[in-house]
């Protein structure tokens, strides 16, 4: 038996010299590549050994599920069970029959392992964790993406969180902040009244805001480009169909044969007449569908409810330019088409005039108004010259009935009518466009260009040179789309000029006609390039459209209590204010006065 005891120690003895001299072994790899299928029990909790041996069954995973290329950590769940649960074999120099002790097993009797949770590892995705996370801090950095996020735009989006809250509801869930944001969003919702439009802008166009007033969106940066995409940008359709009515005018006029214009010129103009109402539509409807609520506001803004005829006046002046060789006649069920929204627009606008509320013409007369009744003479034009009668002449009256009451209102400038500018403003060349229209319309109904044309034509021509000889006219103000809408005025002048001078042909007449022809094309090719460069050169062609974004309500007075301690007022003028709290505003203005020194003494 000794001799036994002997050979094993000698051969312990063997190992360990030749461990010795062999050198430390290779240091076992911290990371091991593994799948997920490899360790029993892998990301899954166990909450006791008892339920573990009972229950056997696999809940981390489902089957075939792996995770390649997975670096897996192994962590103990706290510093008392890495030292308890750990494990060490210790080398027995005295012999216990194998030469080796467990020390787990040697403590298992004193050290039991804890119950409880424990909590095994999860595998950690090979690559750059902060690489990607930067990526995705990248992405949501970039200026589109950061828009399209912005919530502060959704009260004016159409279907701003519905989509959201109607699957939360179907998933059983409440949001917590509903009940504000329906209130914040009804209240946004209501129609804002005419006076707040008056109250917060200022202008000729009522597209400044006051100092003293905020908005309701964000105005540190720039607005998405449908809420900045006015209505007014149906004036651009609106000049340049109106030129291809003058050049084919000038082609096919008696008066300016002599100038032998081709007819050419006309079907380009009418062509990119065609691409302008086309691509100024589209845009707009997009902005309707999307941005509801900007159109709404735009609706009821006492200038901008006007440029909501120009679409259709377009499509009109497309009617009346078709070139011959594009065709000859039209239907006569396209006239009633395009008049069919003259006519509910004007019940509304109209009836809004009569009614003596808050949109009274008193109230809210502009010059942009012309654009609600100009429309009746270029529809009355287009019907008569189809071969229509009735119809024609039912616009005829309805139009002369309204702008006869528009222009006396316009002309009286009434002193309690803060909406007219001061100062001229080329709004003001709108005065000649339903004359001029007029005296063509009427020409067409009558079959001559008789006295009543006449009539119409000279008061048409009278006020254009009134405005003309103004030197001082274009000067001062700011570049708008809206200046397209006076364009056509010109023009109307312009053509309206070509059927006076047929009736009444001399050198005077034609030369007129060709002089205000050459006006309104070269204000045309001006407004064009100034519209070019400041789209493309300048970038400010569609700023934020400060008149829609305007809030419900006034904002809050500063605080004169506030006020007097912020400014360290003395306690005489505090206590004076005091006695006056309950009085009358008159009162309360004159305590915060500050005493003179003659008050004093009294």
């Amino acid at each position: 038996m000794d001799g036994r005891e002997n050979q094993v120690s000698i051969e312990l003895q063997e190992s360990v010299e030749a461990e010795a001299e062999a050198g430390p072994g290779p240091v076992p790899a911290l990371f091991k590549l593994i799948t997920s299928n490899e360790v029993a029990g892998f990301d899954s909790i166990i909450e006791s050994e008892t339920a573990v041996s009972s229950n056997s069954i696999n809940i981390c995973q489902p089957n075939g599920h792996q995770r390649k290329l997975s670096i897996s950590i192994s962590m103990p769940s706290s510093p008392t069970g890495a030292s308890s649960a750990g494990t060490k074999n210790v080398l027995d120099v005295e012999g216990n029959g194998n030469g080796f002790i467990d020390s787990s097993s040697a403590d298992a009797p004193s050290k039991a392992k804890p119950k409880g949770v424990k909590f095994l590892s999860q595998p950690m995705p090979k690559g750059s964790v902060f690489g990607e996370a930067a990526n995705v801090r990248n992405i949501n950095q970039h200026p589109n993406i950061k828009k399209f996020k912005d919530k502060r735009f959704n009260s004016f989006k159409t279907w701003s969180g519905k989509l959201e809250r109607q699957i939360t509801n179907l998933r059983g869930r409440q949001s917590e902040s509903e009940s504000e944001e329906d209130s914040v969003r009804n209240s946004e919702r209501e129609a804002l009244p005419v006076d707040r439009y008056f109250d917060a802008l200022e202008g000729p166009e009522l597209e400044t805001l006051r100092a003293s007033e905020e908005i309701v969106l964000p105005d540190d940066k720039t607005w998405p480009f449908l809420l900045r995409y006015p209505i007014s940008s149906f004036g651009i359709c609106l000049g340049v169909s109106s030129q291809a009515v003058m050049w084919k005018a000038l082609a096919t006029a008696t008066a300016t044969k002599f100038l032998h214009i081709s007819l050419t010129v006309n079907l380009i103009l009418w062509w990119i007449s065609i691409a302008l109402v086309a691509a100024v539509s589209s845009t707009y409807l997009t902005k309707v569908i999307l941005y509801f609520e900007a159109v709404r506001r735009e609706y009821y803004h006492p200038i901008r409810v006007n440029f909501f005829f120009a679409p259709w006046i377009s499509l009109l002046f497309l009617a009346l330019g078709l070139p011959p060789s594009v065709a000859t006649t039209l239907p006569v069920a396209l006239w009633y088409v395009l008049m069919t929204p003259f006519l509910f627009l004007e019940l509304k606008i109209y009836g809004q005039w009569m009614s003596g509320g808050q949109r009274r013409l008193s109230k809210v007369a502009n010059p942009t108004n012309h654009l609600s009744v100009v429309g009746n003479f270029v529809g009355a034009l287009l019907g008569a010259s189809m071969g229509l009668k009735e119809g024609p002449i039912f616009f005829f009256a309805v139009g002369m009935a309204h702008y006869t009451v528009l222009f006396v209102t316009l002309y009286q400038r009434l002193p309690t009518n803060e909406t007219l500018p001061k100062d001229l403003h080329p709004v003001f060349f709108l005065f000649v466009a339903a004359p001029s229209v007029a005296s063509m319309a009427w020409a067409n109904i009558q079959g001559s260009f008789d006295y009543g044309s006449r009539i119409a034509y000279f008061i048409a021509l009278f006020l254009y040179f009134s405005l003309a000889v103004r030197v001082n006219f274009f000067r001062g103000f700011k570049f708008s789309l809206a200046w397209w809408a006076y364009t056509f005025p010109m023009t109307g002048a312009a053509i309206a000029t070509m059927r006076y001078s047929s009736a009444v042909t001399n050198v005077v007449t034609q030369t007129l006609s060709v002089i205000l022809s050459v006006a309104a094309t070269l204000t045309v090719t001006a407004l064009l390039v100034t519209t070019i460069y400041h789209a493309f050169v300048l970038r400010d062609l569609f700023p934020n459209d400060i008149a829609i974004a305007i809030s419900d309500r006034k904002p809050k007075p500063q605080n004169k209590w506030f006020n007097l301690i912020r400014h360290g007022s003395s306690d005489h003028d505090i206590e004076t204010f005091l006695k006056f709290a309950n009085s009358d505003s008159k009162d309360i203005e004159a305590a915060l006065k500050i005493p003179t020194a003659d008050a004093t003494r009294v």
